[in-house]
């Protein structure tokens, strides 16, 4: 808009004489590029790749490596404190395995998927028959009953890595019941999958006719073999073990059946039992987070996620204070039902030591927990350490020194 007519004319004229001169081989490369990084090898045009100065990475989880000594792929925890928006990258999604486990090479065109047991036609399905049957794309999370806070953990990605969120695709597994006719009295499914030690897990039938799905997408492409290509079943809002990835069977039965995934939620204690299915509202600050250094006082914008096997996230506060007052934080994009909901909250940090916690309500009216108030509820002494029973929503807290350094705050 600045240039007058003429002078328009001749940027013009000089522009198109330019380009007429220099071929395809003649342009030189941006400062620190070569023609190798503008081209492209196979590997960054058959597939893609990432930036050689990104370095977000997954971790062992739990104590263990993985592999382990015995080859065994074991629990591995996603980069939360890198994430932005909600999508966790399939390369970069955590794997949590049923007591370590290889990764099945499974050919899906001769992968089969039976269904069984108390229905009226026994169906056995191959993959393109699955994707032949109507589908759904929706977003969800799943989450590992072993991510939970420890004060000998310093960062989130080792004290929340072991969830995720992805765009999934597939078939409701309502869609094939109705087509096996379940009969009556069939009040649970038992889901089987292909590893060597045998990955099984009891459902409710109510669960599995609500929103259950058979998944052969993640994020517009196949599942990745990590998460149970070329199908995994996903149970949303619920523990991530029962998410049984490489399935190979479903079996509709009248009761409970303790299997090898199962154990772990038989308790004397109603109170215990009912807390191992359903994920509580949960959320995290991931930045500013443990392990991060702020560079000094001044505005910061802090962000994290919120999500809820309960339903949508409706609120998310902000404590800058260790937890004495509470300001609404800002929802980013849209919640959606059992996934994960980006929050940020702009602040002013004014050099002094403080606290940073975030408190997650759900759309049922659930209010994340303090681990104050976990311990009265389980009457454990104040000031004692301890784990907390059950799958673990407790607030994280994350301590701000005066020199910028972030810790982990719990006690």
């Amino acid at each position: 808009m600045g240039l007058k007519r003429s002078d328009r004319r001749e940027f013009l004229k000089r522009g198109a004489a330019l380009a007429g001169g220099l071929g395809v081989a003649a342009v030189k490369p941006a400062m620190g590029q070569t023609p190798g990084n503008i081209l492209g090898t196979d590997e960054l045009v058959g597939y893609g790749k990432r930036s050689r100065f990104v370095k977000s990475v997954r971790i062992p989880h739990g104590g263990r490596p993985s592999p382990d000594a015995f080859g065994l792929d074991f629990h591995i925890a996603a980069p939360l404190q890198d994430s932005v928006g909600v999508i966790t990258p399939s390369s970069l999604h955590y794997m949590g395995t049923t007591r370590g486990s290889f990764v099945p090479d499974i050919n899906p065109a001769e992968h089969r998927l039976m269904i069984h047991g108390m229905v009226d036609r026994p169906l056995i399905f191959t993959m393109d028959e699955l994707k032949r049957l109507p589908s759904v794309t929706r977003l969800h999370f799943i989450e590992c009953a072993g991510n939970r806070s420890s004060s000998r953990k310093t960062t989130v990605q080792e004290t929340h890595g072991m969830t995720s969120c992805a765009e999934w695709t597939g078939v409701l597994l309502s869609t094939l019941l109705k087509e096996a006719g379940v009969q009556d009295g069939g009040s649970w499914i038992v889901a089987e999958g292909v590893e060597e030690v045998k990955g099984a897990s009891s459902i409710p039938m109510a669960k599995a006719m609500e929103d259950c799905l058979l998944c052969y997408g993640m994020n517009g492409e196949a599942v990745r073999p990590q998460q149970g290509f070329p199908l995994r079943l996903l149970v949303p809002g619920f523990e991530g073990i029962l998410s049984v990835k490489w399935l190979r069977r479903i079996k509709v039965v009248d009761r409970f059946y303790m299997t090898y995934n199962d154990y772990g939620n038989l308790s004397q204690d109603a109170d215990d039992a009912a807390l191992k299915m359903q994920i509580g509202p949960k959320s995290v600050i991931t930045y500013p987070s443990g392990g991060q250094q702020l560079p000094g006082r001044g505005f910061y914008q802090i962000s994290g996620l919120a999500w809820s096997g309960g339903g949508a996230v409706s609120r998310v506060e902000i404590s800058t204070d260790g937890g004495r007052s509470w300001t609404d934080a800002d929802i980013r994009g849209t919640a959606h039902p059992m996934a994960h909901t980006r929050f940020s909250y702009n602040w002013n940090w004014d050099g002094s030591e403080c606290e940073l916690q975030s408190r997650c309500t759900d759309e049922l009216g659930s209010i994340q927990s303090s681990r104050a108030q976990i311990a009265e509820f389980w009457n454990v002494p104040p000031g004692q350490p301890f784990r907390v029973r059950g799958h673990d929503n407790s607030i994280q807290p994350w301590r701000i020194d005066r020199d910028g350094s972030v810790h982990n705050a719990i006690s």
